[in-house]
């Protein structure tokens, strides 16, 4: 699970007027993701002819969101699409509700999806750090 208290929705929602991340969200996120780990550990242990991985998306858009300058994103709390506090994805066409012109300078799309850019930093993540597992 991702820092669900970091995505702009939540921000919007739980994190008053600085929109700061909503920390009770982010510990359910955490507690979840570490209880799935260690059903997921033993799973793997338990299936002889299959892998089960964990991947860990959490520590990565935790990381885009945090030093987004690292990546070169210069919008890390809100989204591209509309007003970029609650909107989603399926509301985020130009006829409904204004897109910026700048997409990959956000980390976020929408109020919950990060951008194109965004998900090819994470899925480099998880090549670099689960490809050998994932491979095999």
């Amino acid at each position: 699970m991702p820092p669900v208290g970091c995505v702009p929705s939540q921000r919007t929602l739980g994190g008053g007027l600085a929109r700061a991340c909503e920390p009770k969200r982010n510990e359910a996120a955490q507690l979840y993701n570490a209880r799935i780990q260690e059903m997921v550990a033993d799973a793997d242990r338990d299936l002889a002819t299959t892998t089960v991985v964990f991947l860990d998306i959490y520590r990565v858009l935790d990381d885009l969101m945090e030093r987004g300058d690292k990546y070169g994103f210069s919008e890390t709390t809100r989204g591209c699409c509309g007003t970029g506090t609650i909107e989603v994805t399926g509301l985020c066409d130009s006829r409904f509700v204004s897109v910026c012109d700048n997409v990959s300078q956000h980390v976020f799309f929408d109020s919950y999806h990060p951008t194109e850019r965004a998900y090819r930093i994470i899925v480099k993540d998880i090549f670099d750090n689960y490809g050998q597992v994932l491979i095999g």
